[in-house]
């Protein structure tokens, strides 16, 4: 049998089952960014051929070549963690970015989306993990920055909500308190920009409990690609 995991159109019929199987999970409501960070270029055609249009990418040089070999009517998200020289190789096009996680970074994508003549939706990252290895604001600094001037003279960016990442855990119970802390935040985020709705959070592992809680975005890779090697 191990023949079949050769076969190109098998290996499609298991993506799609994938898809359609978390798919089928997702209210209405609440965005599905199909994580196609490492996959190649036909895995996201499937998904697209099945009528997925968002899809979330963490590294830049994969994402801007996708972006220029598939459709142009795909809402390509930057997930991952951003580095401020990059910005612009991603302002002419990208639809969300998840992970502003500095003033710095958001100064640099005001200025290259100013450039581009467009306004980039952005979230900001807040740190609700236990992991030191992960970024973000926490809600003091979070709130800091949509009260400074210099945020208030940025035209070229529009904040949308928030994104934050659990510990990688089993501890449901510990994962659950995170992710309650996300909301509580992007509640204060509200108070200062009432259109902040997005809350972004949920991966592979926790989507369930994250859309439970009241996620309006979910960011799921290996449930639908498979494990990446």
């Amino acid at each position: 049998m191990w023949w079949l995991f050769l076969n190109p159109k098998f290996m499609s019929n298991i993506l799609i089952q994938n898809y359609q199987k978390v798919a089928s999970s997702i209210p209405k409501d609440v965005t599905l960014v199909a994580v196609s960070k490492t996959k190649p270029k036909e895995d996201i055609s499937v998904l697209y051929n099945e009528g997925q249009r968002v899809f979330g990418e963490n590294r830049i040089e994969e994402l801007v070549e996708k972006s220029q070999a598939l459709p142009s009517d795909i809402e390509w998200h930057m997930i991952g963690h951003l580095q401020s020289k990059k910005v612009k190789k991603i302002a002419p096009f990208i639809s969300l970015i998840h992970s502003i996680d500095s003033l710095k970074l958001l100064n640099e994508v005001n200025k290259e989306a100013k450039k581009n003549e467009r306004i980039i939706d952005c979230l900001l990252q807040f740190h609700i993990a236990e992991e030191d290895s992960k970024y973000g604001f926490n809600e003091k600094e979070g709130t800091a920055l949509l009260q400074s001037s210099e945020f208030k003279e940025m035209e070229n960016i529009r904040i949308v909500g928030v994104m934050g990442m659990a510990t990688f855990t089993e501890n449901q119970d510990q994962i659950k308190t995170e992710f309650e802390t996300l909301i509580q935040i992007r509640e204060k985020i509200k108070e200062l920009l009432p259109k902040a709705t997005e809350i972004s959070m949920g991966m592979s592992g926790d989507y369930t409990l994250a859309i439970q809680l009241g996620s309006t975005m979910v960011r799921i890779g290996s449930t639908i690609f498979g494990h990446r090697n």
